[in-house]
C-alpha cells in the first residue's frame, strides 16, 4: 500500500472531478481518496462529487495494487497541477 498526503490545488468541480476519475480508473490499483473522515473510492464520480463537499486544502490518496507507486504519483501531480 502506497500513500501520500497532497495539498489540493484543484476545485473538484465536474470536469476536473470526471477528468480525475478517468486517471484513476486507467490503474489496476485500487485507490481511495481520505479527507478527514470522509473516504471515497477514486474511480467513481459519485464519490468525487461527494468527496468535494467535504474536501479541504489537503487530500490522503492511498492506492494498493501493482501499480500503485505510479498512481499514486501521477495523480499527486493532477490533485497539484490541474486549474
Amino acid at each position: 500500500m502506497t500513500e501520500r498526503l497532497v495539498e489540493v490545488g484543484v476545485n473538484l468541480e465536474a470536469r476536473p472531478a470526471a477528468l480525475f476519475v478517468q486517471a484513476a480508473s486507467r490503474f489496476k490499483s485500487h485507490i481511495e481518496l481520505k479527507t478527514g473522515t470522509k473516504t471515497i473510492n477514486a474511480k467513481s464520480i459519485m464519490g468525487m462529487f461527494a468527496l468535494s463537499t467535504f474536501a479541504s486544502n489537503s487530500i490522503t490518496i492511498v492506492a494498493d495494487g501493482e501499480d500503485e507507486q505510479q498512481a499514486v504519483e501521477e495523480l499527486s501531480g493532477f490533485l497539484t497541477n490541474v486549474s
